[in-house]
């Protein structure tokens, strides 16, 4: 349950600037690293109140939330916007430092099949969780192959494959390399004993810089 009260004006500004210093949305006020992916779905980082009344006037029906439903001022504002503009919020959360679970890249192929579009898809900074959820989709809904769809991890939407973000990027690699080659798809990839988030992400390094950059410099959650 949220510890934020937007019923009084008083409640409102304790969360309005909480928000701004500890979700670093002051960053977000003019760039909402926002790319259209298809004409249904399009993913940002985290939108403000004043983002999500913008998208609602363009036609957007759902706001599909990876970072959760924790109880922060990001998340009080998030539901109180998404309910004044008619705007269905689903939480699907997501990590951007782990391998998900088989169960999570199936429950990833039946989100996008069963969201209404037109959706807006967000993570904190747009970059890595939007970025993976963005490679399903592309390959779940739009038929890319793997190769294709890993476009969607890229620097255009501020990923950074060096740090420890770069395990998003280590799974479609080692898929590429192992499991692709055989015929096997990605999907019954997943469910076979080859998938093993536990051991995959053991097995991935970072780059010394790019874990400064992700944790240090950018804060990247």
């Amino acid at each position: 349950m949220s510890a934020f009260d937007l019923t009084t004006p008083g409640g409102r500004r304790r969360a309005v600037l909480d928000y701004l210093w500890h979700d670093h949305a002051y960053l977000r006020l003019g760039f909402s690293n926002a790319h259209w992916i298809s004409h249904e779905l399009v993913r940002t980082n985290q939108p403000w109140p004043f983002q999500l009344a913008a998208w609602a006037r363009r036609g957007i029906r759902t706001v599909i939330n990876l970072r959760g439903g924790m109880a922060t001022s990001f998340r009080a504002l998030e539901v109180d916007a998404c309910a004044r503009h008619g705007l269905e919020l689903v939480d699907f959360v997501v990590a951007s430092r782990d391998v998900p679970s088989a169960e999570k890249v199936l429950a990833a192929r039946e989100l996008f099949e069963t969201v209404r579009y037109p959706a807006l898809m967000h993570c904190k900074s747009g970059a890595d969780r939007a970025g993976i959820m963005a490679v399903f989709y592309k390959h779940f809904r739009q038929g890319q192959s793997i190769r294709e769809a890993l476009s969607q991890l890229s620097p255009r939407y501020l990923h950074v494959r060096a740090g420890l973000t770069g395990v998003l990027d280590y799974i479609f690699e080692r898929y590429l390399a192992e499991a692709e080659p055989t015929g096997q798809s990605f999907v019954d990839w997943v469910q076979s004993a080859a998938y093993d988030p536990v051991r995959l992400k053991a097995e991935f390094r970072a780059g010394w810089w790019g874990t400064q950059l992700t944790e240090r410099l950018l804060r990247r959650e």
